[in-house]
């Protein structure tokens, strides 16, 4: 195996509504009881979080990580027309998921960490009574007035203009091309940049069953970071107040050695010493 792979096994996990998603297991010991379940952020693909979830196998926990419908092993022969919302994401896929590792594992306890909208979302799923705690990074209210610095014009114009333009002119919308990720379903996108333009974000959307995230009573530590401005800590602030227990962290990159750490460093290895503090956080849980 490349050095740059950690060993995972391969699997499929049916969503809510039998769609399979690609998924990976990272696991060194076979009595490892206490899994994590690794919730991407959009247009990222499983594979990024491979590092980490390696590192959260040495230190003994069961790790399972997924692609969203529509992304990465999830993505279709062709995504002009796929029928995905990002909603999908969070009822169909991630409550899938989480339902799959109480049945294949009996987890003594189970963790979720939440990428971006891998922890905006969370707090939405009508199973949270499986989740003993939740630590999010960078999950943060993606409205394009609390984004910091060139962001915020950067984030007006592609939720007012380009993601709406080019999903429906294209069927899908290119992401690859503007972005840093992967390519996204029309309805994600659409979804996804009217949430963006409301001031609460998806707390705006009162189709959603928003009176489930009073309900997310176990312990959620919170991540920003300086330099992230897709993230800023004011984003996430808003986000968070959504959660009824929620511990608070902001983190600059100089604290732990590093030059950055943005939207998406923290799971690559040279944040190892970001990592070291969430597991500490994570052991906590006996």
């Amino acid at each position: 195996m490349n050095a740059d792979e950690p060993e995972a096994q391969e699997t499929s996990i049916p969503a809510r509504d039998g769609f399979p998603l690609a998924a990976r297991i990272y696991r060194n010991r076979p009595d490892a009881r206490r899994v994590v379940i690794i919730n991407s952020a959009t247009a990222a693909p499983q594979r990024f979080y491979r590092h980490y979830a390696a590192a959260l196998a040495d230190a003994g926990y069961t790790v399972v990580t997924y692609d969203y419908r529509g992304i990465g092993g999830s993505r279709p022969a062709s995504l002009s027309g796929f029928p995905a919302r990002m909603r999908d994401w969070a009822f169909l896929d991630m409550a899938a998921v989480l339902d799959w590792t109480q049945s294949r594992f009996s987890p003594e306890r189970t963790f979720m960490i939440g990428h971006s909208v891998g922890g905006q979302v969370a707090g939405l799923l009508d199973n949270t009574r499986h989740i003993d705690a939740m630590m999010t990074l960078s999950a943060q209210s993606g409205h394009w007035r609390l984004q910091g610095g060139l962001q915020k014009p950067a984030v007006a114009l592609h939720v007012y203009v380009t993601l709406p333009l080019l999903s429906h002119v294209l069927g899908y919308m290119p992401w690859s091309w503007v972005g840093s990720g992967e390519d996204l379903p029309k309805h994600v996108a659409l979804e996804w940049s009217g949430w963006c333009r409301s001031r609460k974000y998806l707390l705006d959307d009162n189709t959603l069953p928003l009176d489930r995230y009073r309900s997310f009573d176990a312990p959620v530590l919170a991540y920003s970071f300086d330099d992230d401005n897709w993230g800023t800590a004011q984003a996430v602030d808003a986000m968070m107040s959504a959660y009824p227990n929620v511990e608070r962290r902001h983190a600059a990159p100089a604290d732990y050695g590093l030059e950055t750490i943005g939207h998406f460093g923290y799971f690559r290895r040279q944040s190892k010493a970001l990592w070291a503090e969430g597991f500490e956080w994570l052991g906590a849980f006996d």
